[in-house]
C-alpha cells in the first residue's frame, strides 16, 4: 500500500521534468525570415576561407552588349550582365533545422566576389538585384552588371572595309598564396549588335594557348558612311581636276578653278583627322590616299600656272618680266602706230615729195610684216603650251590609273597585323600585389 503512492509520485515528477525540458530546450520550427536573419547575424563579410585559399566562382551565363566604339581613340564601351554562383559553407544549414531549400539575403550583408577586367580602362560593377539567393548547401546565386571601357587595337589599314575582334578579359585575381578563379561557361549571348558604323556580329568564349579565358567580340564596319563622306568625294575631286584640263588656261579661269579644288579638299582632310586615329601599328591607308590626292592636286595646279606663263612669254622663269605684252595689247599699239604713219604719209603727200612718200609706204609694209611675225610667234607659244598641256593630261591620267591598280593590290594583301592580347604581362600574374580594375558604383 505504501509503495503505490511512491510510484505515483515518481511518475508525476518524471512527467513534470519531461514537460519542462520540452518547453525550454526543444527548438521551435524556424521560417524563411528567421533563417535569413540567423545567416545575417553571422556577419560573413569576408570571403570563404578554404584550406588551399582558393575561391572558385562559376559564371553560368554572360549577356553581352556593345554600347559604343570610339574609332579615333580605339576604345569600346560595353554592358555585360554576369550570372554567377559560388559556395560559402558558413551560409548553409541542416535540413533538420529548416525544411526550406533556399532563402533570400541582402547582398550587402555577405561577401560578393569582385570581377576584374585585365584590359579595362574604366569599369563599374553594379548588382543586378539587391538580394542574393542562398541554397541549403551554401551555394550563392547572384547577378551583376559591368559597364566597362576597354582598350581595343583593331587593324584599320583597310578602313572602312574592316573586320576585327576585340578581347574582353574577364578574370578574378591572383596573389602569391590566394586566388579567385572564375570558371566561365560557354553560355555567352549577344544583344544589340549594331551601334553606329560598328556592328557586333558575335561574342564567344575563347581560351588561348596559355589557358587564359576571355570574351572575343567580333566587329565589322558598315562602310556606307565612310564611302559617301570620304572616299567618293576624294575620287570625284581627282576626276574633276582631270577634266579641268579641257578648260583654256588663257585668262586664268583654269588656275582659279584648280585652286578652289585644293581649298575644298582640305575640308575632307579635317573630317579625316577628326574621325580616324593619326598613329598606331596599322595606320589607315586612307591617310596615305588623301596625301596622294593633295599632292596630285597641287602638282596639277602648279603645272597649269606654268603653262599659263609659257603661253604669254616663252619662258618658265616666273621672275622674268615679259618682253612683250599680250597680243591684244600689242595689236592695239600697232594700230596706233599705223595711224601715225598714215598721218605722216598724208603730210608727205601734201608736200609733194615723192621720195618721202615712198619711204612712208616702205615703213608701212615693214610694220605690217612685223605685226604678222608677232602674231605668228604668239600663236606658236600658245601651241607649245597646249602641247605641253596635253602631255600633262596624259601624265596625270597614267598616274591615276597606276595608283588605282596599286591601291587594289595593297588592299587585297594582308600586310599589317595587330596583337590585341599584348595587355597580358606574365609578371603581372606572379606579382604579390593585385589590383581590382573596377570603380565603386
Amino acid at each position: 500500500m505504501v509503495l503505490q503512492p511512491r510510484i505515483s509520485l515518481l511518475l508525476l515528477l518524471c512527467s513534470s521534468l519531461l514537460a519542462f525540458v520540452a518547453a525550454n530546450f526543444t527548438e521551435t520550427p524556424c521560417d524563411r525570415r528567421c533563417l535569413a536573419n540567423s545567416r545575417v547575424q553571422k556577419e560573413l563579410f569576408s570571403a570563404p576561407q578554404s584550406d588551399n585559399c582558393t575561391i572558385i566562382v562559376n559564371i553560368t551565363s554572360v549577356l553581352y552588349e556593345t554600347l559604343s566604339f570610339d574609332t579615333k581613340d580605339m576604345k569600346m564601351t560595353s554592358r555585360i550582365k554576369v550570372n554567377m554562383l559560388w559556395n560559402d559553407p558558413d551560409l548553409g544549414w541542416m535540413q533538420e533545422k529548416s525544411k526550406y531549400p533556399a532563402i533570400v539575403l541582402p547582398g550587402d550583408k555577405i561577401w560578393i566576389p569582385r570581377i576584374v577586367l585585365d584590359n579595362a580602362i574604366e569599369t563599374s560593377m553594379e548588382p543586378y538585384a539587391n538580394d542574393v539567393q542562398v541554397r541549403r548547401d551554401g551555394t550563392v546565386l547572384h547577378s551583376v552588371v559591368l559597364f566597362t571601357t576597354v582598350s581595343c587595337e583593331i587593324n584599320l589599314f583597310n578602313y572602312p572595309f574592316v573586320k576585327g575582334s576585340c578581347p574582353v578579359a574577364i578574370n578574378g585575381w591572383s596573389q602569391k598564396a590566394c586566388t579567385l578563379t572564375l570558371q566561365i561557361a560557354d553560355n555567352v549571348s549577344l544583344i544589340g549588335g549594331s551601334r553606329g558604323e560598328w556592328q557586333t556580329t558575335h561574342v564567344i568564349k575563347t581560351v588561348d594557348s596559355s589557358n587564359r579565358v576571355y570574351l572575343q567580340v567580333a566587329l565589322l564596319i558598315n562602310p556606307f558612311s565612310a564611302v559617301v563622306t570620304l572616299i567618293l568625294p576624294s575620287g570625284l575631286v581627282l576626276l574633276t581636276d582631270l577634266v579641268s584640263f579641257a578648260l583654256p588656261f588663257e585668262g586664268g579661269e583654269r588656275n582659279s578653278f584648280k585652286v578652289t579644288l585644293v581649298l575644298s579638299f582640305t575640308m575632307f582632310l579635317l573630317i579625316l583627322s577628326d574621325h580616324l586615329p593619326s598613329s598606331g601599328e596599322c595606320s589607315p591607308l586612307l591617310h596615305y590616299h588623301f596625301c596622294f590626292c593633295l599632292v596630285c592636286l597641287v602638282m596639277s595646279t602648279l603645272a597649269s600656272i606654268v603653262l599659263t606663263r609659257l603661253s604669254i612669254d616663252n619662258s618658265f622663269l616666273l621672275c622674268r618680266r615679259s618682253a612683250k605684252v599680250h597680243p591684244s595689247n600689242s595689236t592695239e599699239t600697232q594700230h596706233d602706230s599705223l595711224d601715225q604713219e598714215k598721218d605722216k604719209g598724208v603730210i608727205a603727200t601734201q608736200s609733194g615729195n615723192l621720195a618721202s612718200e615712198m619711204a612712208s609706204l616702205q615703213e608701212i609694209v615693214n610694220f605690217l610684216e612685223n605685226m604678222d611675225k608677232g602674231e605668228k610667234e604668239a600663236q606658236s607659244k600658245v601651241a607649245l603650251a597646249y602641247l605641253l598641256d596635253k602631255f600633262c593630261f596624259g601624265f596625270f591620267m597614267m598616274i591615276y590609273i597606276i595608283y588605282v591598280i596599286i591601291l587594289v593590290v595593297i588592299t587585297r594583301t594582308d600586310i599589317c597585323k595587330v596583337n590585341n592580347l599584348d595587355f597580358w604581362d606574365e609578371s603581372h600574374h606572379n606579382n604579390d600585389n593585385f589590383d581590382y580594375s573596377y570603380t565603386e558604383p
